[in-house]
């Protein structure tokens, strides 16, 4: 097996670091906005700050509103809450919807994941009336628990593909197998199936969180209390009619973004497949 030359070594690095520098170019320039004293949105080409102070930072981490309470404290468990909540219940109604999808044969099966898939060609505003309409009669409009119902329910559908896609790949042998040892149904789901699935798990809870994390729409319309906004919703106010003020922002975007990166570090040993490999001979 011929070995590569050096000098497509060279060439082959100097591609990727080129390409890492153009990535890393656009939150550099997010980094300079952040830590640089101005709130004016520097045109030079140098993504380094030529001052750095942390004063957007405390601005954002410390603000209160006018009665004293602490915005981005209040704003943060928000986004904790409803983004944990959805992942929670969107992947506990999703797991058990998609074994039955894979494992089951039962009328309307084929119909069912078919209108599953038509949900997603309509985007959220699209529904947006008819989902304030049903808050508002079930008087949870502008509460975290009508927030997380909305977005549990929109990201259900994609859930159940996901993980019905994955049980797919499963093989049947092993629960056939633990039948076999004498392991009830339930047991089987509970000690084969789901250890087995834990990538796809770590992959769907991963892009759930992501999708409430981020959403801003649905949020900045059902909510009207600052001290229940989740962070997209704060991360608007800095955005004015007449005045934006980049330094904050910049900070802010930063922050929010910081725990879905720990989040997706966190989870990455699971991201990837191959779980079930020499699970079954032959």
């Amino acid at each position: 097996m011929n070995r590569p030359s050096a000098l497509k070594m060279a060439f082959v690095h100097l591609g990727l670091s080129l390409m890492c520098i153009v990535t890393l170019y656009p939150v550099l320039w997010v980094v300079k906005m952040a830590l640089s004293p101005t709130d004016g949105l520097s045109l030079t080409a140098n993504p380094f700050p030529e001052t750095v102070t942390f004063e957007h930072f405390r601005e954002v981490l410390f603000g209160t509103d006018a009665e004293g309470r602490w915005l981005f404290g209040r704003q943060l468990l928000s986004s904790l809450v409803v983004s944990g909540a959805t992942t929670v219940v969107g992947l506990t109604l999703a797991v058990t919807a998609a074994y039955a999808l894979s494992r089951f044969r039962f009328p309307g099966k084929e119909g069912g994941m078919q209108a599953l898939l038509v949900t997603q060609m309509f985007p959220a505003t699209l529904m947006l009336v008819p989902i304030y309409s049903i808050l508002q009669k079930l008087r949870l409009l502008d509460t975290l628990t009508g927030l997380v119902l909305v977005y549990a329910t929109t990201a259900l559908p994609f859930c159940i593909w996901m993980l019905k896609g994955y049980f797919d790949t499963l093989p049947r042998e092993l629960e056939e197998a633990a039948v076999m040892d004498g392991a009830s149904p339930l047991q089987v789901f509970l000690r084969v199936v789901l250890p087995l699935a834990r990538p796809a798990l770590a992959v769907t809870a991963l892009f759930s969180f992501m999708t409430a994390w981020n959403e801003f729409v649905l949020a900045a319309t059902l909510l009207n209390d600052p001290t229940r906004f989740t962070l997209p919703v704060a991360l608007q106010r800095y955005v004015g009619e007449y005045k934006v003020e980049w330094g904050k922002f910049a900070a802010c975007a930063l922050v929010v973004s910081a725990p879905v990166m720990a989040l997706f570090f966190a989870l990455q040993k699971h991201l990837v497949g191959g779980l079930t490999a020499g699970g079954v001979k032959g």
